[in-house]
């Protein structure tokens, strides 16, 4: 009972101390050390990582027979190791040393340079919800286009896809621009007319950004695109009169469109189409043309009232001249004229006798000799 006995598994290692100091590995089997000996056995699973509570890995480094045991592991700042056992990932190794026991499992290691920030191919993207932490993830859909920006500074245009990046010392960002045909409305714009009368408009032009990288360029690229339809429009509108604006207002969407087309290239957009929806009046001017129009109108209804008394003037003039020259068209328009006498009486009563026909046309042989 002089002796201390420590037993070592085949799943454990040893470490040998004397007075505190490190001596040496000890492999699976059973030690015995006097009770006074100043000999400490630290016992250690190698299915665990290698570490002992409050030394450093560096101690240890010296001894070759457990180096041949271990797989050291050194990680710079700039870099992260994914680390992998008999295959399957197990953690994400951050700058600094470690050490893995290599007799149980089979360590494997990718050692990625996170100064360039993109995931390299060889990053298994079945893992990547286990990197949420270091990992961040831009999706351009399937009518985007992106621009990739490191530290501010453009790198590349990007298709269609999901991007991932390592977050690290490089800052990503990731702009997109909307490929599809889009459409922009001046609503209420104020504008005067050469004759100073002020109106409001509502137009609409519809356009598509066809060079993502130039249209990234310019500063508030929508807002230039509104001010540059607004130039356009008070160019075309105050160069005409109240009167010339409204016969012509179908012609501003022609003048508007192709004066965009002659901007698309500084733009890097293609304008599509343009058009008015609306001119609206101040009330004084609309109760000013309305009363115009309706002076129009009336006038137009007694020019027509007159063109119609006249013809039908001329008609009768016509008809009496020809029953004039001929009695026998005379006698048929008197008895058309008995007949829609006829119709409007609902009957007729003569005293005597003879015939019907007879006495009527004794009545307009009396009527005509009177």
């Amino acid at each position: 009972m002089m002796f201390r006995k420590v037993t070592i598994r085949a799943d454990e290692r040893g470490l040998l101390f004397h007075k505190g100091s490190y001596v040496k590995m000890l492999i699976p089997g059973t030690y015995r050390f006097m009770l006074w000996s100043q000999d400490t056995v630290i016992v250690l699973n190698i299915a665990k990582p290698f570490e002992v509570e409050g030394k450093d890995l560096q101690l240890f480094l010296h001894d070759d027979e457990l180096l041949k045991q271990l797989d050291i592991v050194r990680i710079q700042d700039h870099e992260y190791v994914l680390h992998y056992e008999d295959g399957k990932f197990v953690q994400l190794l951050k700058a600094g040393i470690y050490a893995f026991w290599n007799v149980l499992k089979k360590h494997t290691y990718l050692r990625v340079d996170i100064r360039q920030p993109e995931l390299p191919a060889e990053v298994d993207r079945s893992i990547l919800q286990k990197l949420t932490a270091h990992v961040q993830s831009f999706e351009i859909e399937s009518f985007e286009s992106g621009v990739l920006y490191y530290n501010h500074v453009m790198q590349r245009e990007l298709a269609p896809g999901k991007y991932y990046f390592w977050k690290g010392p490089t800052s990503v960002s990731v702009k997109t621009i909307d490929l599809r045909q889009q459409q922009m409305e001046l609503l209420g714009q104020e504008m005067m007319t050469d004759d100073k009368v002020t109106l409001r408009l509502n137009f609409v032009c519809q356009y598509k950004i066809m060079q993502p990288l130039r249209a990234l360029e310019i500063k508030s690229f929508d807002e230039q695109i509104h001010i540059q339809l607004q130039l356009i429009l008070r160019e075309y509108i105050g160069a005409l009169k109240l009167d010339e604006l409204l016969k012509r207002k179908q012609e501003i969407a022609s003048f508007v469109l192709s004066r965009l087309l002659e901007k698309g290239e500084e733009y890097g957009v293609q304008f599509i189409g343009a058009g008015i929806k609306d001119v609206i009046l101040p009330g004084d001017m609309k109760e000013i043309l309305n009363t115009v129009l309706f002076a129009e109108k009336k006038a137009q209804a007694n020019l027509i009232t007159r063109r119609e008394e006249t013809a039908s003037t001329r008609s009768l003039l016509n008809t009496a001249k020809l029953m004039d020259e001929n009695q026998t068209l005379f006698r048929l328009k008197e008895l058309e004229f008995l007949e829609k006498i006829c119709e409007k009486i609902g009957s007729i009563s003569l005293s005597g006798g003879g015939d019907l026909l007879e006495r009527l046309n004794s009545l307009l042989g009396e009527k005509r000799a009177g």
